[in-house]
């Protein structure tokens, strides 16, 4: 066919695929959004407000179902009979791993990606982070630094909304708030406690979130009905079917086709450029081209790195703009499942109303101040407390009304403490293709090689230590440590294969998201990190996409692309 032409191509539509949408629609680019899924109707797809009862499953699912055509993505909570339409078919979209080394790639494909189910949760980046890999020798060292972004974070938060808490922590930049949810009673208890014995190293505070707690921008404020991953008919949390998709298409520039699954990117050999993407049609399974003077890759950390491998050239043997070849390489994940729970005592007569759809936060503390001994980088906590449904065991005694009514009656206080932690970046943590597995749409699967290092281990270890030490302190009874054995992927905040860089030898992509070898191509979601820190990513790749969305369009202006 004939390729249609445009300003801009931006592949994939979920949380920076609609960053670069937005950005580079208002700045005037004709923009073309390819997204591999089907489109979204909130209206008919989001069921955020139906009963179980209501549910041919009571909301779990089809277990049959899902253990034929979602065997990986079943293990995310959200996975369900609810959710679980945003979810992959592990059967059209295989991949391959070592089973002694598994890795758990959950997807969305779909009109707004992931954006539609993720955890919402929002934390700045510091210089102890973009520092991080110089200081300790590991990786390479990051192009830019807080100063670089911070001015794309104050962007970012002024249009999605962020409600948080300030706290003047250096290594936690406050940002554009608004106001913070509430802690309830129990939680106050334990902030109060961990204040008391710890001081200013430890803090609990409520969790910083994308999700309104006032009106902002047209949309409404939460209403706290809790189910966030099965959509948001009201818009109060940050998706981009909801915030970024319409602000470019309100610009009358945007194209938005669904249904385009990008096999690889065309390259300019003489001209030494991008020239476009080559896409098979997921319906016809008919192959397509699209063409423009840059081209954004938004798929998501892996997809974007697949893409790249997949776009093979007489100059780039082993991958589009991999002459260091690190293409696919420093794949990284969070760990989690180091905590602790317990019962809090008293307060019996206080419940909660309706369903906060956050929890609280407990900052990095671990290689702020002073030096672990046994272990590089640091962990935070989230978690929070609440209240059984009803009372619960065979020893309840009653009989009739009076034991209906003592069923109802709310149990204890529980809360819980579960770590998230820093995963160092490693060239034995990688992708490539697998040379015998291809997709529903004939384009060849990655194989994934990863796991956890003595470092990540050991932090899992001192998150269940440190945790138990918090809830002891705080008066929280009945204290049990655990750490759960999750496997790299799971945690859903996949990043590196394309790392930003100082150094073209060393590195995929420049200060500017930029590919060091073809600079009117750009990769602006995960892929691009060069180490992982550990907050949750998502608003750190919005920040790094609004940037180079506007670096690009001024390079544009001076016919520099």
């Amino acid at each position: 066919m004939t390729a249609a032409t445009f300003d801009a191509i931006v592949v994939g539509s979920g949380i920076s695929g609609g960053w670069a949408a937005k950005e580079l629609c208002e700045r005037g680019l004709r923009t073309l959004v390819l997204e591999a899924g089907r489109p979204i109707d909130p209206a008919r797809d989001y069921v955020e407000h139906v009963p179980p009862w209501e549910m041919k499953f009571r909301g779990f699912g089809d277990r049959t179902a899902l253990e034929r055509d979602q065997f990986i993505q079943r293990h995310c909570y959200a996975c369900n009979e609810y959710s679980g339409k945003f979810f992959v078919n592990d059967r059209d979209n295989p991949y391959t791993f070592d089973p002694d080394k598994p890795f758990h790639w959950i997807r969305g494909r779909q009109i707004g990606g992931r954006s539609i189910m993720w955890g919402r949760q929002v934390y700045r980046w510091s210089d102890l982070d973009f520092e991080a890999n110089a200081r300790d020798g590991v990786g390479v060292d990051w192009p830019i630094r807080y100063a670089d972004i911070a001015s794309w974070y104050d962007h970012v938060e002024r249009f999605i909304g962020v409600s948080g808490e300030r706290l003047g922590l250096p290594h936690l930049p406050d940002g554009e708030f608004l106001p913070p949810m509430a802690l309830n009673c129990a939680e106050q208890v334990v902030r109060d406690g961990v204040a008391k014995h710890f001081a200013d190293e430890r803090v609990v505070t409520i969790g910083r979130v994308a999700i309104l707690t006032q009106a902002h921008g047209g949309r409404a404020a939460c209403h706290y009905c809790g189910p966030c991953e099965r959509g948001c008919i009201t818009h109060s949390y940050f998706s981009s079917i909801g915030v970024t998709l319409p602000a470019a298409r309100a610009t009358g520039r945007l194209t938005l086709r669904p249904y385009s699954v990008v096999h690889s990117v065309i390259y300019d050999e003489r001209r030494g450029r991008a020239a476009g993407v080559r896409v098979i049609d997921a319906q016809t399974k008919q192959p397509l081209e699209f063409r423009a003077r840059i081209v954004f890759l938004c798929a998501s950390t892996l997809e974007s790195a697949r893409i790249l491998l997949n776009s093979k050239t007489p100059r780039f043997p082993t991958g589009l703009a991999n002459s260091s070849g690190e293409l696919g390489r420093n794949l990284m994940d969070h760990t989690m499942g180091g905590g602790a729970g317990g019962t809090v005592a008293g307060l019996e007569d206080h419940t909660v109303h309706g369903n906060r759809p956050n929890g609280i936060y407990v900052p990095r503390f671990r290689n702020v101040r002073t030096k672990h001994p046994d272990f590089l980088r640091g962990y935070g906590f989230q978690g929070g407390a609440g209240r059984d449904g009803w009372r619960r065991g065979p020893s309840l005694p009653g009989f009739g009304p009076a034991f209906k009514a003592a069923l109802r009656t709310p149990g204890p206080w529980h809360f819980s403490l579960y770590g998230f932690g820093e995963c160092l970046p490693r060239p034995t943590n990688y992708v490539e293709l697998d040379s015998k597995t291809v997709d529903a749409w004939g384009i060849p699967s990655l194989r994934i090689h990863c796991e956890w290092s003595d470092n990540e281990r050991k932090m899992l270890q001192d998150m269940s230590v440190t945790a138990a030490e918090m809830l002891e302190a705080a008066g929280v009874r009945d204290v049990r440590s655990f750490v759960d054995n999750n496997p790299p992927g799971l945690t859903i905040h996949e990043m590196g294969t394309a790392r930003m860089g100082r150094n073209p030898k060393t590195s995929v992509l420049n200060a500017h998201n930029q590919c060091h070898d073809v600079k009117n191509l750009f990769v602006t979601d995960g892929a691009c990190m060069a180490s992982s820190a550990n907050q949750n990513p998502s608003i750190t790749y919005m920040a790094l996409t609004a940037r180079a969305a506007a670096y690009a369009v001024e390079a544009m202006k001076r016919n520099e692309l």
